[in-house]
């Protein structure tokens, strides 16, 4: 049933959807997906999900869908823009790079190949039409027009068993002016599997739309540590969705960075749906200039004795803005919950600002659940300790700040690159205005 409010934008037709390579399967997912986009009016800021964000400033017609042809974006030119991130990760055990139009590069350690793990093109796995959209159910109307315009998903697979030491890391880049690009990962890890990713979402200095999705399943027993970074140019707009389900005594460590965009969205649904399983999520996020990072989020906890642990940490300057609004639900049979809900924001000049909503929804007993959240300033009792031993107001402000973020940092899953996220801060907080492609 097709809504009177629904909006179809002109660039982004059913021709347009047909035209986009691939097999039968993922043709037929991206029209679905297109006609449910046709039949949903856009996000709004009355809606509660969206309550305090920008997205009434989001015009589709200003931008084109972003596939292969001039501009697209090359190989060698997305390890150049992320080569630091790249270096500071050390080892790999194998890397795919992504553009608009599909997946550039892909390499494996060959002893992993042996095994069956898979990382690349998520078009030539015989089980991809099973695969795609197995964690993720569309929430709202952008997300589905990403499933439309996916042109090449990347798939991230470790089979039963399988333990991967070092990195899998994937690369998105986004290199056309006025494009609109929708990056998809389906990240599986088998029963027992053991594996880190990094998942690294990024482009220059552009005017553009980066929709990403990431789809996360964690079987039973296995373990994965997810880094998401979000390494966008300065005037790009990212809507985000990452969605993850953990079985009975997996876990999942996730982990996002967020410092470059204009407006920086995330959304975070993470489902305990075995029981034992576990999540632990985080985020650190930096805001100057008129940036703003928007982060929602969602602990549903739908089997018995899980356990979820939030902590997002940000710090906003200039003009920046930061939302954060979570929900932890426990759903009627998930006895024997835990679940812990932490934001805290540090604000630092009179012009920025930060909003923080935590949220309980529980329908059983025999839970524990907490939340808590920080919006301040600087504690100056912290600064004038630093000043009183000879430190500058200015020095000691950045380090008071990299000390906020340091103990979750410190908890990154892929604690090689933790210096380098460090590093990111510190060079944002010595010149605000810097972009990311200047923080390498």
């Amino acid at each position: 049933m097709f809504r009177e409010d629904a909006v179809t934008p002109s660039r982004f037709t059913a021709d347009a959807v047909a035209a986009l390579p691939g097999p039968a399967w993922l043709a037929e997912a991206r029209q679905g997906a297109f006609e449910r986009f046709q039949a949903s009016p856009l996000p709004s800021e009355s809606e509660e999900v969206w309550r305090y964000s920008r997205i009434d400033e989001l015009d589709l017609e200003a931008y084109s869908p972003a596939l292969d042809g001039p501009g697209a974006a090359r190989a060698d030119q997305a390890l150049a823009g992320v080569s630091g991130l790249l270096s500071g990760a050390g080892r790999r055990a194998g890397l795919v790079v992504a553009g608009e139009g599909g997946v550039l590069q892909a390499e494996l350690d060959p002893g992993l190949a042996s095994k069956g793990v898979a990382l690349g093109s998520l078009a030539s796995d015989p089980d991809g039409a099973s695969l795609l959209g197995a964690v993720a159910q569309a929430p709202d109307a952008l997300v589905e027009l990403a499933g439309a315009f996916v042109a090449d998903p990347v798939e991230v697979r470790v089979p039963a068993g399988v333990v991967v030491e070092d990195p899998l890391v994937v690369v998105h880049w986004s290199s056309q002016e006025g494009g609109a690009s929708f990056p998809r990962t389906v990240v599986r890890l088998e029963e027992g599997a053991v594996a880190n990713v990094v998942e690294v979402v990024a482009s220059p200095d552009l005017s553009g739309l980066v929709a990403p999705v990431t789809e996360i399943d964690v079987a039973e027993r296995a373990c994965l540590g997810y880094l998401g970074v979000q390494h966008l140019g300065r005037r790009v707009w990212q809507v985000a969705y990452q969605a993850s389900r953990v079985g009975r005594d997996g876990r999942l460590t996730s982990f996002a960075a967020s410092l470059g965009g204009h407006y920086a969205r995330l959304r975070t649904d993470s489902v305990l749906a075995g029981q034992g399983g576990e999540a632990a999520l985080l985020a650190a996020y930096f805001g100057d200039g008129a940036q703003m990072h928007d982060f929602r989020t969602k602990q549903d906890h739908d089997a018995p004795s899980t356990t979820s642990d939030l902590l997002f940490k940000g710090a906003v300057a200039g003009a920046a803005r930061s939302v954060y609004s979570g929900l932890i639900r426990v759903r009627r049979g998930a006895h024997g919950t835990n679940a812990f809900q932490t934001n805290r924001n540090l604000v630092l000049s009179a012009g920025a600002h930060a909003d923080s909503v935590p949220n309980l929804d529980i329908a059983e007993n025999d839970v524990r659940c907490s939340h808590a959240s920080a919006v301040g300033p600087i504690d100056p009792e912290q600064r004038y300790y630093l000043e009183t031993r000879g430190v500058p107001p200015e020095v000691a402000d950045r380090l008071i700040v990299l000390g906020f973020f340091d103990d979750i940092l410190a908890r990154s899953p892929v604690p090689a690159l933790a210096p380098h996220l460090r590093r990111m801060v510190a060079a944002r907080l010595a010149d605000p205005v810097a972009g990311p492609e200047e923080e390498e």
